[in-house]
């Protein structure tokens, strides 16, 4: 009758395990993802800028031994490389979960039995017996027990909850890689950007002497038609204010060149240091630029989207273990070695013991904590595609800003160039209108101003152009095929 009982009970708990773990929580309900266009307005090519490796794109060579440093040495690239280590390590531990933990195992515990005691009694009635033999009798003051040899546990993976935190964590791996790939991306793009714009300065610093010359010039004529009496102080005065905003602007041009030359140092992890340039902006050659192609087949390229894409399926590996963590999980735990009660028989082939426990447990008290982690994790793959489709967006909307931004620079570099020839023609012309009495010196002025001005946005024009070159190659992917 007692056994029946017993049985009873153990089916009883059994049930109620199992109806525990059935508890599982829903399946989250994914958002859907709004799909790109077919293409970009006008762009229907297949051939793209985005397969080009940087070092094709780039024809400088200045620019390209730049890169190659920064890439060397930036500090942000090898902190992303510890975080691929960790990701990796993480996704070996949740490898080696799947397979049974063995450990060497070397102990001893004593315990003192008291005379009213199951243990205590059954001890001393032991050593009564005419069976034992004397290395046989159990010490009854205080009982040792020596163990050595393996002890193992291992739960199997019945319902996937380890294959899917395996997968969830390969997954994190992938997309720790993709982030890699982005800050190589934004570190090429940053390098090209800040060397283009010291460039500009460059130029815009020949500008600014070529002009401070010819209004030396025109100081000097000044004076001399003021002591013959053909000009007055006041123009005197108003040429060499103009003159000292002008030298004024050259040093404004170096301080930035300083600033420029200082943050690509750092971002090539190096100290202060001359860059080496070609500092002609004028000769030199644009990136080759082809048609950006379909975006369903390009944009899927970026490390940006792919990062995006690697932490969906994390968040949803996530999901699918949290569920699992509902579930009854079996465990066994073998263990193999050498057991007595007295050390020097301890290693004696009669001291070889083994065996096995294996336990069916589910979660009854903790229920609410293991829904709350199902909702943690429902959430967190709900908002992964919200940052998937927020990168899809930002992605098409960078590559029609800077398809935009090229077409509209190259307008408005034509007419600025038509504009510079104009302005340098009006500043002759109106030097010669001024000898010959027939301008005054304002008009002198205004027309030096005015071409300065216009040769000074020339070159930011031009590199607006590169930069939006730039902006393309990277939001295209930067050569990640």
């Amino acid at each position: 009758m007692k056994r029946i009982n017993i049985y009873s009970l153990l089916l009883c708990l059994l049930v109620a395990i199992i109806g525990a773990g059935c508890g599982i929580g829903r399946q989250a309900q994914m958002p859907s993802v709004k799909h790109m266009p077919d293409s970009f307005p006008g762009q229907a090519d297949s051939n793209s800028i985005a397969d080009i490796l940087w070092k094709d794109f780039f024809l400088d060579t200045h620019l390209a031994a730049l890169i190659d440093t920064a890439l060397s040495n930036n500090p942000d690239l090898f902190i992303a490389l510890q975080r691929i280590e960790m990701a990796s390590a993480q996704a070996a531990t949740k490898k080696a979960a799947l397979f049974p933990s063995v450990n060497g195992s070397i102990g001893v515990n004593a315990d003192r039995f008291g005379d009213y005691t199951m243990t205590g009694v059954g001890n001393f009635d032991t050593n009564l017996s005419p069976n034992i033999k004397k290395d046989q009798q159990v010490p009854t003051r205080l009982t040792p027990d020596f163990f050595a040899g393996f002890r193992s546990s291992w739960e199997i993976d019945l319902w996937g909850k380890l294959k899917h935190q395996k997968k969830e964590a390969i997954a994190q791996l992938f997309a720790t890689e993709k982030g890699r790939q982005l800050a190589i991306t934004h570190l090429i793009g940053e390098v090209a950007d800040q060397y283009y714009e010291l460039l500009a300065l460059d130029n815009e610093l020949k500008i600014v002497k070529k002009n401070v010359q010819l209004q030396e010039e025109a100081l000097e004529l000044v004076k001399v038609q003021k002591e013959g009496g053909r000009a007055t102080e006041l123009a005197v005065k108003q040429f060499s204010a103009q003159l000292l905003n002008t030298q004024a602007i050259a040093y404004h041009i170096r301080q930035q060149m300083t600033e420029t030359e200082n943050r690509l140092n750092i971002i090539s992890g190096r100290y202060p240091q001359p860059i080496v340039r070609d500092d002609s902006l004028a000769t030199q050659p644009f990136p080759q630029l082809l048609k950006t192609g379909l975006p369903a087949q390009l944009l899927t390229g970026r490390p940006d989207i792919q990062q995006a894409e690697w932490e969906l399926e994390a968040a949803q590996a996530n999901v699918a273990a949290a569920r699992a963590a509902f579930l009854p999980s079996v465990n066994l735990s073998p263990y193999a070695g050498f057991n007595s009660f007295r050390a020097r028989l301890l290693l004696d082939p009669a001291s070889f013991v083994y065996g096995a426990a294996a336990g069916l447990t589910a979660p009854i008290f903790n229920m609410k904590q293991i829904r709350s982690h199902h909702k943690i994790a429902a959430a967190r793959a709900v908002e992964a595609v919200y940052n998937y489709q927020k990168t899809l967006l930002n992605s098409y909307g960078e590559v029609m800003t800077n398809l935009e931004s090229i077409k509209n620079n190259t307008l408005a570099l034509a007419l600025k160039e038509e504009e510079v020839n104009e302005l340098s023609n009006a500043v002759s012309v109106a030097r010669d209108l001024y000898l010959a009495g027939y301008a005054n010196y304002l008009e002198v002025i205004s027309a030096q101003k005015g071409a300065l001005d216009a040769e000074i946005e020339l070159t930011e024009n031009k590199k607006r152009l590169f930069q939006s070159m730039i902006h393309l190659y990277r939001s295209l992917g930067g050569g990640w095929k």
